[in-house]
């Protein structure tokens, strides 16, 4: 691949609901454009992009790829992105590199959820974008209805540029509203497009349509809405230059149509991407800051300015190491070169540059500002790492990934496979922000959280294919406390007597509840030297360690004071493990006396949903147990804040995936500790007493 200059390149992510057809798209414009010599097939698993063995298997993206191909002198990097919300992390870092989008659009299922979320995403990036209306060749297709759809969610800036010449599988190509002509494909390959007249049953159609879209294009430029008032007309190239100003301004989304998996209608799109989407050059200076201060600093799209570019993607592969994709922002980077890495204060040494075409590697002799690379084998850099020029530093802000919403334990099928879980595992968090890693040391458990169960289904899966280790998910276990309603004090006595030295240590214990939060506080009031000083931290010692599990359900117990206040000694028995001993027995019998009870975590979570979803969730939240602390509007959301048990709260994500057809989310983080109630926690106390006896 010859390169280009920044002017030349598109960064375009392709992102929709999933099932849309975006990687059959990418697909049908790598082989219009000549970068590929075959059409590949989702179904096949043969597509360029979703090169992964997961991805071929369950015929859906999981991993962003990139898609590079060249046409009529413009480089277009394309970023075929996961449409399923389980991978929605890859969609947030395609759109932080992207300068602009083409939002799939399914004929026949419309405006879905997954639409709405991206496109809202899009709006948050500030993308200029384009609709594509796919699938027009099948049954049931409707273009007119999808298109009213789009007008509807998204307002009426959305406006055609072609609607189908034919319907359903009599779609013999398009009618272009621009050029006014029918574009009509000659064979099945989609690649010979001629241009005909547009048939007279559908003139009147495309006259009326074009008069929208020439007063659309109209009102993007003072200049020619004059012209077009006093002569009520526009020529080609006047309204293709407004075009191209009222999309990059965000004023116009041009609509067009076609069938991606007939290669229908893909070079009029190609032809679109290069004329009005936003070059590097054409989008805002990015804002970074500069170390130390925290002061703005900014760099233009210019290959003479300092060097400077930002990690957003990495592949970690036990056989070929780690790769990382990177968007150069300022500057130009050559191989065989050093560059710094802010983030990790370090230098890495750069060898080979190379642009990705699914799994394949593209050599690239240097990567200038506004393109997008990939470099293996560097020490420390990870995904959101920034690199620049350490004379001229900058660092670029983080993407906003999602936070992990489900969690399972995992265990090894096999004992004596956990190494191998550990590598695995921390090779797929280098390269998978949304996925966590968590070490319970309380339950003696590993919790994998990820954004739904097809994400942690795809982890298991990989475990098996790459690391050659099987595992088991199981919901993970509460982390119960235990506490005491009331004082209560008891005596503790050791004494043991076996020839030879004896053992003797005895206390006098009291424990008093505290309040939530406060942990565990141990109080000397021995007066008078009835225990000597040597052996309290022996008595505090043996209080600390039986805290870690309680009388109830073999919980940690917290939230109470032990007060050491009388007790004895004998000269020659006595010792720190004796008084260890008896100041556990104490503490033992007095919190059997002291009402204990069984807390548990209480979340803070917030569920925003669509205002018709609402009576729904509310009722759902109450029977989890949940207490609902207000609501907050917003424009045709509702937020839901409500403090809900962790223990009812496992698979809330597939749950409210469900209850809301995929529209809702939400967010949680602990809070803090409450009693269980009484019912559930004798339901509790009987589970761990059967666990322990099965032991």
């Amino acid at each position: 691949m010859k390169s280009y200059s920044t002017e030349q390149i598109r960064n375009v992510a392709l992102i929709s609901h999933g099932g849309a057809g975006k990687t059959s798209l990418a697909e049908a414009m790598l082989y219009t454009s000549g970068a590929t010599n075959r059409l590949g097939r989702v179904e096949a698993g043969n597509t360029t992009t979703d090169f992964d063995p997961d991805e071929a298997k369950r015929q859906v993206t999981i991993s962003t790829a990139m898609a590079p191909l060249e046409w009529e002198g413009v480089k277009i990097n394309a970023l075929d992105t996961p449409g399923f919300f389980d991978f929605i992390g890859e969609v947030r870092s395609a759109l932080r590199v992207a300068d602009s989008a083409v939002v799939v659009v399914c004929a026949v299922s419309g405006v879905e959820v997954g639409t709405e979320k991206v496109w809202s995403y899009a709006d948050e990036n500030d993308l200029p974008r384009i609709v594509f209306i796919n699938k027009i060749n099948r049954e049931n297709a409707d273009f007119d209805g999808t298109l009213e759809q789009l007008r509807r969610f998204f307002g009426v800036k959305v406006f055609p540029l072609q609607f189908p010449l034919g319907q359903e599988d009599n779609v013999r190509g398009v009618i272009d509203l621009v050029r006014m002509k029918a574009l009509v494909y000659q064979d099945e390959s989609g690649l010979q497009m001629q241009e005909e007249d547009i048939p007279d049953e559908l003139a009147a159609k495309a006259e009326e349509l074009r008069e929208k879209l020439v007063e659309a294009a109209a009102e993007a430029d003072d200049d020619l809405m004059e012209k077009y008032l006093e002569e009520d007309s526009l020529t080609e190239e006047e309204i293709r230059g407004a075009l191209r100003a009222g999309t990059q301004e965000g004023k116009i989304v041009p609509v067009l149509c076609g069938a991606a998996t007939a290669n229908l209608g893909i070079q009029p799109l190609l032809d679109l991407i290069a004329g009005a989407l936003p070059s590097p050059v054409d989008r805002p200076p990015l804002k970074g800051t500069l170390p130390g201060d925290g002061g703005e600093a900014y760099r233009k799209a210019d290959p003479q300015e300092p060097f400077s570019a930002q990690v957003f993607k990495t592949l970690a592969d036990p056989y070929v190491g780690r790769v990382n994709f990177f968007r150069v922002y300022s500057g130009t980077l050559k191989p065989d070169t050093q560059v710094y890495n802010i983030n990790k204060d370090k230098m890495e040494r750069i060898g080979n540059l190379f642009y990705m075409r699914g799994k394949n590697q593209v050599q690239a002799e240097e990567i200038t500002a506004g393109d997008i690379g990939a470099v293996a084998k560097l020490a420390a850099t990870t995904t959101d790492d920034t690199f620049c020029d350490k004379n001229n530093p900058i660092i670029y802000p983080p993407i906003d990934f999602p936070e992990p919403v489900i969690s399972f334990a995992i265990e090894p099928k096999s004992k004596g496979d956990e190494e191998k879980v550990g590598a695995g595992l921390s090779r797929f968090l280098e390269e998978d922000p949304t996925f966590s890693v968590e070490r319970n040391t309380e339950t003696k458990e590993i919790i994998i959280s990820g954004m739904g169960d097809m994400h942690l289904d795809v982890i298991v899966g990989r475990l098996a294919q790459k690391f050659g280790v099987e595992v088991n998910l199981k919901t993970p276990k509460v982390p119960y406390r235990e506490t005491i309603k009331k004082p209560f004090s008891k005596e503790g006595k050791y004494k043991k007597q076996s020839g030879g030295r004896g053992q003797y240590g005895h206390v006098f214990i009291s424990l008093t509840p505290l309040n939530c939060g406060e942990g565990f506080v141990f109080e000397d009031k021995i007066v008078g030297g009835v225990v000597p000083r040597q052996y309290i931290p022996a008595v505090e010692k043996g209080i600390v360690e039986v805290l870690q599990e309680g009388c109830l359900a073999g919980y940690p117990v917290v939230d109470l004071q032990a007060t050491l206040y009388d007790g004895s000694f004998h000269t020659v028995d006595s010792s720190e493990m004796a008084f260890k001993i008896a100041a556990a027995m104490a503490f033992r019998g007095a919190m059997d006396q002291a009402e204990p009870v069984l807390l548990e975590p209480i979340m803070d979570v917030e569920v925003t949903v669509p205002e018709n979803f609402m009576g729904d969730i509310m009722g759902d939240l109450n029977s989890r147990r949940g207490r609902i602390q207000g609501m907050v509007p917003g424009q045709g959301l509702q937020t839901i804040k409500a403090q809900v048990p962790l223990a009812e709260m496992f698979t809330y994500a597939i749950d409210l995936r469900s209850m809301t057809q995929g529209r809702g989310f939400f967010t949680m983080k602990f809070s803090h500790y409450e009693e269980v109630p009484h019912h559930e926690s004798e339901k509790i106390i009987a589970a761990a007493k059967k666990e322990k006896e099965n032991s």
